[in-house]
């Protein structure tokens, strides 16, 4: 991501936010969803690892620091709006805190 890109990203639309799409860069499965901060993106893409931002407990997180399920970055894109992020990542272990491989496992149709 261009320096010119991140000044676009609209933070405040979520009160500091931005929503995370992840999806899996192998089977392009779409993941989970998460939220970033400012600080968290910066870590991100410093480290090439996923952060996001806990809105339960209010607190920066590497995904997989306990659990060892981390997600590698290989790509980091933003939509039109410049109000939501894609990681395409390569995942290691499930990446739903439930143990399934997704977090997008429960069925309403189909």
């Amino acid at each position: 991501m261009t320096e010119e890109l991140l000044k676009k990203l609209d933070f405040k639309k979520g009160n500091g936010l931005i929503p995370v799409v992840v999806q899996d860069a192998e089977s392009k499965a779409v993941l989970m969803l998460a939220y970033a901060n400012e600080d968290a993106l910066a870590k991100t893409l410093s480290t090439g690892y996923a952060h996001y931002w806990s809105r339960s407990r209010k607190k920066l997180w590497m995904k997989g620091e306990t659990s060892g399920h981390t997600q590698k970055i290989k790509q980091v894109t933003t939509d039109c709006d410049y109000d939501t992020l894609l990681y395409v990542v390569e995942q290691k272990g499930p990446a739903c805190h439930t143990g399934e491989y997704t977090c997008f496992h429960n069925k309403l149709k189909g």
